[in-house]
């Protein structure tokens, strides 16, 4: 498998596990689709987490807001940009499940949070910027990937690789 760290802006966000024949396409559609996730679980955790700091020291708190706070450490930890530091890959399918469960436990608590309806789940992410599939370009050794080409294309056929890669949106300037 080869190693790809991705990096957006100034930091490390997370790290990416492929084979070296995988098409580019395909890699750059699980990359941003990760990094959306993980921006959104940020976003939420955000969010949230000032609702729920005031109920969790409550001794009445019931296990609804227990299990909310739970789900976004859980997902928080799991998306933090920390798992680099631990050479942990992260996967779209995991990020995915952790969205889900805050969803969950969001449902069943949402109006002791001060929510009116369900429906604000969603309004907690709208105007975040994510990334877009289609004018998002990855860049390495300060060439941009090709979509139509192979990764092995541009690192050989080595499976014990290891690279960076930027993402770089449309709307940003050449890094």
């Amino acid at each position: 498998m080869v190693r790809i760290e991705v990096k957006h802006g100034d930091g490390k966000e997370f790290l990416y596990d492929c084979l070296s024949t995988s098409p580019v396409d395909d890699i750059a559609s699980e990359i941003i689709r990760i990094s959306n996730l993980q921006s959104k679980i940020n976003c939420l955790s955000l969010q949230l987490e000032p609702r729920l700091i005031p109920l969790s020291g409550d001794s009445n708190a019931t296990s609804p807001y227990i299990s909310l706070f739970r789900a976004l450490e859980e997902a928080k930890s799991y998306a933090s940009k920390d798992q680099v530091l631990h050479n942990r890959p992260l996967s779209y399918h995991v990020l995915r499940d952790h969205l889900q469960a805050i969803e969950k436990e969001f449902m069943e608590i949402y109006q002791f949070l001060g929510f009116t309806d369900s429906a604000e789940f969603h309004q907690l992410l709208m105007g975040m910027e994510l990334l877009q599939e289609g004018t998002t370009k990855l860049w390495w050794a300060g060439k941009e990937l090709d979509r139509s080409t192979r990764l092995c294309d541009y690192i050989g056929r080595n499976e014990k690789t290891k690279i960076v890669i930027r993402l770089q949106s449309a709307d940003s300037h050449n890094e």
